[in-house]
Formats: C-alpha cells, structure tokens, sequence
C-alpha cells in the first residue's frame, strides 16, 4: 500500500504545484471576452457553469480508460503506477490543459485546426483523417463495453444487442441536439455515479489493506508477457495520456465563460481521471494476485469488465456495486457520445458549415452515423473484430496525441514560453507511437530490435527537425 498511496499523493500534490505552473505559463486573462460570448449559437457555443463543464470534461475523456485500460496496465505490475502518475501530471495533463487554451484563444477551434495552425496545411489534413478516424472508432468500440455491462445487470430479454441499439439511438440524439439540452442536464448524475464508484474502491483499498506490489519488490511485468515499452504506455492511455482528450477540450472551450477556469476543468479533470486509473490499476493488481488473469473454471482470460464487476460487487456490496457499474457503464457512453459530435464539428469546420440549422446537422451526422454502425457491426460479426479494432483505436489515440504536443510546442516557441513542458512528452511520445505500430502484430509485426531502433530513429528525427526549425526561425 506504500507504493499506491504515495503515487496518489503525488497526483494531489502535483495538480497543486505543477498544474500552477503550467497556468502561470499560459497567462489566462480573465478579461478577455470567450468564444460562448461572442459566438453564442445556442447548439455548440453555450455559457454554462464551471462546475457543470468540469463534470463534462470528465465524462468526456474518461471513456473505458482508465478502468479497462488501468486492469489492463496492472498486468505490468508497479510499472503501472510510475506510469499513471508522471505520465498524468507532465505529459496528459498538460496536452488537455492547452488544447483547450488554444482552442480558447481561437474563437473554440477543433483539434485539426489547431494543428494545423501551428504545424502546417499537411499536418491539418492528415489530423482531420485522423481525428474523424479516432471518433468513429470511439464511438463503435465505446458500445459493446457498456452494453456488456448493462446486459449482466438486466432481465435475460434485455441482451447486449438490446442495449448496443438502445446506446446507439442515444449517440444519435445527443450528437444532433444543443449540447445544454442531453449532455448538459444528464452528465453531471453520470459524473456523481463514476465518482462515487472511484471513491468507495478506494475506501475500500484502505480498509481492506490488501496485499499490493511495492516497487522495491519488483518493477518489471508478473502476468503479461508483453514488454513494458511500449505496450503499457498504449494499454494505460486515458489514464495518463491519450490524444481523444485534445478532440474534447475545444467542446468545453466552447462553453467556458472564463479563461482562469481552464486549469481546473482541463488540467483538474485529467488528474480526477489519473487518480480514478491509479485506484483500478491498485484495485486490478490485487485481483490478479487472488486469482491470475485467467478464469479457472472456464478456463478464459478476465476482462476488463469482468474485472471491474467482480470487484465493485465483492467490494462494495450490492447496491453499491450497482451504483459503481452505473458509473463504469456511463464512462464509455460519455465519450462515446462526445466523440460523435466532435466528429461532426470537425467535418463541418472542413466543409465551412454552419450547425445552427438541424437539416445540416442532419446532412452530415447521417454518413457519419451510418459509417460507425458499419465500424460496430464488424466488430461485433468477428471473434477478433473488437480487440483488432480497439488496439488501432489505441494507436490513433497516442498517434494524435504527438501531433497534438508538437503543436502546442510550436506555441510556446512562438510565444517565448518554456516549450521543454511539451517538447519532452513530444518526443517521448513520438517514440512510444513508432515502436508499437513497428512491433504490433496489428501493425507491421517487425522484431522487437527493430522496432525499438525504429522507435529511437523517430525520436532522433523529431529532435533534428526541432533543431533545424529552431534555427531557421532564428534566422
């Protein structure tokens, strides 16, 4: 317990030290007019609340995250918790906090525009490609996980086909509608159930005192086979970094009537998420250490969601079990949701069209729908369609997530700010995302030798060509 209560202590400690830091370097001014003033359109630009965009923004990125994706990093052992924590505080959080700054200070842009104002023409077409890539995949591989759950805690005629279609005419509403009439008015009860689950696993950490690994007993893997990098640091995305958060900052940006509540919402909303990771990676390498990653008596390796039930009702009883996996249920649909209407503002900033009128948000929503159902219906018809179709979600995500810290590196030259806060995460990333698709056996499947001098090549390369537009621009 020693090793995880000092890494949630230092997830506190560095949202108060660190998180001010980073505030201090993007200089928020809270005089300055923000794009839900000036550009109030009553369906994407709407002033709302603080305390009720900090609930979005949480169930926004949150997604199967980190509870799935923290079980899933536990197999690594107390490497997950090193992980969690710095990728967290320097890395994550500070992707999130300036994508949604930028996207303050230019009237609520997107992502790809983002991009490529600070990167170029080319990298803003290829992060559009990328960014509606990545949507479309969140929101088919962020239904059967729900749906799975849902179906295990209803009647048998309420199956995971009932509840996959059930979530999908939901996506449809709340991607078309005003974000203040669904998202607005049900993601805050959401919010309240995924952190009262997060809380009461991590009461229960501390009353039942279980036998946790401490990192001086051993740092590298117990259960997976796998090497550590890069695998863990794509299995452990959303609780530490993951390039969907930067698609959903700008929603917020959008709605945020001040720029000084941008460290809470965005850098406050990504340590909420390491802490919730922290404590299921906690809770997760106790399961396996009762138990082992496989089922004994059925002889198939646990699940993510298997995981997550048996320990919300072992630990926290029957009603609080069921309050728990309503908050795990709610976590991939919030995102689910968000990501289809990121999706659309991404396509309508490329296509120039306004979303005021429902006819086009209806004329680009029905292709972009039709395509997912496509994307889900593969996943669902092929034993392997999920877990193909979630490990290159997985890569996109840590993909977009180096473009995004680039960018925001370029800002912070160009402003004459520390850009080391994003230059190191940048090219640490950049590695990270070039050796899994060079080692994957979804990806190019080369040996690990060379993927990993592949890896190393690329991070080489984005010094180099940092250096040389360090030194154009000072000529």
């Amino acid at each position: 317990m020693v090793t995880f209560s000092a890494a949630l202590a230092l997830l506190i400690i560095g949202y108060i030290i660190y998180g001010s830091f980073v505030n201090r370097v993007f200089a928020p001014d809270a005089k300055r007019r923000t794009p839900a003033v000036t550009l109030n359109d009553g369906v994407d630009y709407i002033p709302m609340p603080t305390w009720k965009i900090f609930m979005i923004q949480f169930l926004n990125i949150a997604g199967l995250g980190p509870i799935f994706g923290a079980i899933m990093g536990a197999q690594f052992g107390t490497a997950s918790y090193l992980w969690i924590v710095i990728g967290t505080l320097f890395a994550g959080a500070v992707h999130d906090f300036f994508a949604g700054c930028l996207s303050i200070r230019n009237n609520g842009a997107n992502l790809p525009e983002l991009i490529g104002k600070y990167l170029g023409g080319g990298a803003k077409t290829t992060m559009n490609i990328f960014s509606l890539v990545l949507m479309v995949l969140v929101g088919a591989v962020f239904v059967s996980g729900p749906a799975e759950l849902l179906a295990g805690m209803t009647p048998s005629a309420f199956n995971a086909t009932f509840w996959i279609v059930v979530i999908f005419l939901y996506y449809v509403l709340a991607t078309l509608l005003p974000i203040d009439k669904i998202i607005g008015r049900i993601y805050p009860i959401f919010a309240i159930a995924l952190l009262f689950m997060a809380f009461g696993i991590l009461v229960m950490l501390f009353v039942k005192r279980p036998q946790l690994p401490e990192i001086w007993n051993g740092f590298g893997t117990k259960y997976d086979s796998s090497p550590i990098f890069p695998m863990m640091f794509v299995s452990i995305a959303c609780g530490a970094i993951s390039g969907f958060h930067a698609t959903q900052s700008p929603l917020m940006a959008r709605c945020m009537k001040n720029e000084c509540h941008c460290r809470p919402i965005f850098y406050g909303a990504m340590v909420t998420e390491g802490i919730v990771a922290l404590i299921w990676a906690a809770a997760a390498t106790w399961f396996f250490g009762e138990h082992g990653t496989v089922d004994a008596a059925t002889g198939i390796p646990y699940s993510g969601a298997k995981v997550a039930t048996l320990i919300s009702k072992d630990w926290l009883g029957a009603v609080g079990g069921i309050v728990a996996l309503l908050g795990i249920v709610a976590a991939p649909i919030t995102s689910g949701d968000t990501a289809l209407r990121s999706a659309r503002l991404i396509l309508a900033d490329f296509l120039h069209m306004e979303q005021r009128s429902i006819k086009r948000r209806l004329f680009i929503c029905i292709p972009l729908f039709l395509v997912t159902m496509a994307t889900l219906i593969y996943s669902l018809a092929d034993a392997d369609g999920f877990k193909i179709i979630w490990r290159y979600f997985a890569w996109c995500n840590q993909t977009l997530s180096v473009f995004t810290l680039w960018a925001i590196t370029v800002y912070l030259v160009q402003e004459k700010k520390p850009y080391w806060i994003t230059l190191i995460p940048a090219l640490f990333m950049t590695c990270v995302s070039t050796t899994y698709i060079s080692m994957a056996p979804e990806g190019f499947g080369l040996p690990a030798p060379i993927g990993y001098g592949i890896g190393a090549a690329s991070a080489i390369g984005g010094i180099a060509w940092f250096a040389t537009w360090m030194h154009r621009r000072k000529k």
